[in-house]
């Protein structure tokens, strides 16, 4: 998730980062205080990870079309960008390839980030051709094994899936998938409409069943053979989610399955959301705390009070989960955000000589040859067995040269793994799992929030000029989602607050309801 660019640190009384690309500021804490005193109206933006970013790209856009007056300062108290999505590299070497430490993959349903991709000029890497083997282990057995070759290595249509689960649990899961993404196709389009309710967008999106039970109950009561939802489902909700199908909503678990098209930036994902700064006509702040918004007195102004000093806005978008930020506000607004739990995720990178874990550690022959990609379900430990000390290990190929770096290849095979578990694991368990072990780097994550089922949903609007991105997170939780929040909020923003909005001041509630004719490839705030 880290900086794969180059960036050079100051030296003296400040520690500003020069990144190698002209966005306009940014500034530590130290290095500047904030003019109190500005021409233009001005709105603040807290957090730069996807929500933040693509906020300041979607107000960027308005300005260059409708000639906006309005200037935008983005705070962010780490000293990168990116929020959830950063990389690391081996062995901390930047000229090895470098490996996600959060957010990993969007899909192609997911059009801001495809487009945006392709606008930023990234390269992107396909994981559909993964020619690994697959398992999901229980705790004690594999409980499914899917080789590389394997007849459509695709969990629909896979013969060993067909065979263990029927060929109506596969299909039916896959026809509800399918008739959830086109619903949320829906709000790319230009009928798409503008809400401030997330209840009622869920009603429109025909989402209210799901969101409203879990994806086990829902998966079931739709015909879904129960041991598919238990085991293969929620294979997929424990690597996306790190939450069991009894548990998570059964959005979050049709989201999880929805794994078609699967990139990433092959750089990193957080290229995205530096690369939506850059083409913003954002200030951005680094490592600058907000630490309270209050409202100022006698208008409908904002004053935003940080680390590095204070400045009054027009409009403030909070694009962090709010309970995470220590900001201070308004009791009557900190009332309105109801407190979201969060994922503890621990994530763990090791280096390897073994080109898979070792088959003793799952009861297995030392002869035997255990998959490279594992999976888990908690389906052992609700029989009565135990629940399995990881919810995914995944090999990601050898260690590698970044393309284009200088110096010599890698020579030495070594593997790069990554695991997904509830707690830490020791460095006596992965030699146990691994034997050989070089580097290895650990995160502990408040990675996803917990969605449970729920009718009710956090405001968007939390006061007039005030919005909340991260109120959609208990609804859906990914990248993608995180910049279409903040195209809706920037969208109600800039209608209330300057009477137009990204797309225009043609666009209003009323008129969204009628279809408007527009392109097959049409994406609503790139092409409007």
């Amino acid at each position: 998730m880290h900086r794969l660019l180059i960036y050079s640190l100051l030296v003296g009384s400040s520690f500003a980062f020069q990144f190698p690309f002209n966005i306009p500021i940014f500034k530590s804490k130290d290095s500047a205080l904030i003019e109190e005193a500005h021409a233009s109206p001005r709105i603040a933006i807290i957090g730069a990870g996807a929500g933040g970013s693509s906020a300041a790209f979607w107000i960027s856009k308005a300005k260059e079309k409708f000639g906006i007056d309005v200037e935008i300062d983005v705070y962010e108290r780490s000293d990168y960008v990116g929020g959830r999505s950063t990389v690391v590299y081996p062995y901390n070497d930047t000229t090895l390839a470098p490996l996600e430490l959060g957010a990993s993959i969007f899909v192609d349903a997911n059009k801001n980030l495809m487009r945006a991709s392709k606008e930023f000029n990234l390269t992107l890497t396909t994981f559909e051709d993964d020619n690994s083997d697959t398992g999901i282990w229980d705790g004690q057995n594999f409980v499914l094994v899917i080789e590389s070759g394997s007849y459509v290595k695709s969990w629909w249509a896979t013969l060993k899936v067909l065979w263990r689960y029927g060929y109506t649990a596969p299909t039916r899961t896959k026809a509800i998938v399918q008739s959830m993404i086109d619903r949320f196709l829906g709000l790319y389009t230009p009928d798409s409409p503008r809400w401030d309710d997330i209840s009622a967008l869920s009603e429109r999106l025909q989402s209210v069943s799901m969101t409203n039970q879990t994806a086990s109950d829902f998966l079931e009561g739709n015909g879904v053979a129960p041991l598919f939802a238990r085991e293969l489902v929620e294979a997929a909700t424990r690597v996306n989610y790190g939450q069991n199908v009894d548990k998570i909503h059964a959005l979050g678990g049709a989201i999880s399955m929805a794994a078609s098209g699967a990139s990433g930036v092959a750089a990193g994902n957080f290229l995205l959301f530096e690369k939506f700064l850059e083409n913003s006509t954002a200030k951005v702040f680094l490592n600058t705390n907000v630490k309270e918004i209050r409202r100022k007195s006698g208008s409908s102004l904002w004053t935003v009070h940080t680390s590095a000093g204070s400045q009054t806005y027009k409009g403030v978008v909070l694009a962090a989960p709010f309970h995470q930020t220590d900001i201070i506000l308004p009791s009557d607004l900190a009332e309105l955000i109801p407190p979201q739990p969060y994922v503890p995720l621990h994530v763990t990178y090791l280096t390897t000589r073994s080109e898979h874990p070792r088959p003793e550690y799952f009861g297995l022959a030392s002869d035997a040859q255990v998959p490279a990609t594992i999976l888990s379900t908690y389906e052992g430990a609700r029989a009565g067995g135990v629940e399995p000390e990881f919810n995914s290990i995944s090999y990601h190929g050898k260690v590698r040269k970044m393309e284009g770096a200088e110096g010599d290849a890698v020579t030495d095979p070594e593997w790069t793994v990554k695991i997904f578990s509830k707690e830490r694991v020791s460095d006596e368990w992965l030699e146990k799992v691994f034997g050989n072990v070089g580097w290895v780097y650990r995160k502990l994550w408040q990675a996803y929030p917990v969605l449970l089922p729920t009718t009710e949903f956090p405001p968007v609007k939390l006061d007039q000029g005030f919005y909340y991105v991260n109120a959609f997170e208990p609804f859906i939780s990914t990248m993608e989602t995180e910049t279409i929040a903040s195209r809706n909020i920037v969208d109600l923003l800039l209608h209330e607050e300057f009477g137009t909005g990204i797309c225009g001041s043609l666009l209003s509630e009323t008129e969204n309801a009628t279809q408007i004719a527009a392109p097959a490839d049409f994406v609503l705030g790139w092409d409007c």
